[in-house]
């Protein structure tokens, strides 16, 4: 799943605010709490991430793996499902193009779900942009 948005927000300040991945309560669909549990932000932090997907709680522990000066790279993993998402942040006219690019893997009994899963994790990703777009254009 990609989505790329473009906001007024310059990326000096849109990418600070992502990279702080407890805001994603603020920005992502699905996202219900998110805590940083360990780790100073930069890479290697780890934070609990609880979403309600499809009806269901899902609780993930993401590291950042990757802090750059345009991008971002955290990873969440559970016991059926790991998501590997990138977030560029790169300049457009006066403001940012950022790019929400997730990755999923299913394992155990969950990947023979992936076919059902697709659309459901399309319609995430709509809601999510739009939301994306309304809190970075409101900041």
């Amino acid at each position: 799943m990609e989505r790329t948005i473009t906001t007024a927000a310059p990326p000096a300040d849109v990418l600070p605010y992502l990279a702080d991945f407890r805001n994603a309560t603020e920005w992502d669909a699905g996202t219900v709490s998110c805590e940083r549990v360990s780790g100073d932000g930069g890479v290697g932090t780890r934070y609990r991430n609880v979403s309600k997907f499809a009806g269901n709680t899902v609780e993930l522990e993401y590291t950042t793996e990757e802090l750059g000066e345009d991008r971002i790279v955290i990873v969440g993993r559970n016991a059926t499902t790991t998501s590997h998402d990138t977030i560029t942040v790169r300049p457009e006219g006066t403001g940012s193009a950022v790019t929400y690019r997730a990755e999923f893997e299913f394992s155990g009994m969950a990947r023979f779900l992936g076919p059902v899963m697709t659309p459901l994790l399309e319609r995430l990703g709509d809601r999510t942009a739009a939301q994306l777009e309304e809190v970075l254009e409101r900041r």
